[in-house]
C-alpha cells in the first residue's frame, strides 16, 4: 500500500472520527432538546431514539478504529496474518449491530403518525444497506482467509525448498 494512499486514508479517518465526536458532543444534545418538544403521545420514544443514535455513532467509531489498525497492518505488510481477523470480525459485528439499530429505529417510528410511512420504509432500506455492507465485509473476510492460507502454504514450500537446496 502506497504511503500517499495510507496518509490520505488516515486523514479521512481522522476527519470522520472528529465529526463523530462532534455529533456526540453537539448534535445528540440538540436532538435531545428537539425531542423534548414531542407530543405526550410520542414522549416515550425520546430515550430509545437517543440511545440508538449514540450506539450507532459508537459502531461507526469502532469501524473507523479497526480500519485504522488494518491500514497500519497493510502498511507494515502484516495484514495477511491471523491477527487481522480480530479487526475484521469486529467490523462485521459493528456493521451487523448498526443494521439492527437502524431496524430498531424503524420499528420505533412505524406505529402511529410520528413519521410518514415512506420515511419508515427509507429507514428500513438504510438498515438493509448497512446489513449488505456487513455481508460484503464477510465475503472480504473469506478472501482474507484464503490469502492467509496461501501465504502459509507458500512459506511451507519455501522452507521445504530451502531444505532441498
Amino acid at each position: 500500500m502506497g504511503r500517499l494512499t495510507v496518509l490520505a486514508l488516515r486523514a479521512v479517518i481522522v476527519a470522520l472520527l472528529a465529526g463523530s465526536l462532534g455529533v456526540q458532543a453537539v448534535l445528540v444534545p440538540l436532538l435531545a432538546g428537539d425531542l423534548e418538544g414531542l407530543d405526550a403521545e410520542y414522549s416515550h420514544l425520546r430515550a430509545p431514539i437517543l440511545l440508538i443514535v449514540v450506539l450507532t455513532v459508537l459502531t461507526a467509531q469502532t469501524v473507523l478504529v479497526c480500519v485504522w489498525r488494518l491500514v497500519t497492518m497493510a502498511r507494515r505488510g502484516t495484514v495477511f496474518s491471523h491477527a487481522a481477523f480480530r479487526y475484521v470480525h469486529i467490523v462485521i459485528g459493528a456493521f451487523a449491530t448498526a443494521a439492527l439499530l437502524v431496524f430498531a429505529l424503524g420499528t420505533l417510528l412505524a406505529p402511529g403518525e410520528a413519521v410518514a410511512p415512506g420515511m419508515v420504509l427509507l429507514v428500513g432500506g438504510v438498515g438493509l444497506a448497512v446489513l449488505g455492507i456487513a455481508l460484503v465485509v464477510l465475503v472480504l473476510r473469506m478472501l482474507l482467509a484464503q490469502a492467509v492460507a496461501r501465504d502459509v502454504e507458500a512459506s511451507l514450500m519455501r522452507a521445504e525448498l530451502a531444505e532441498v537446496i
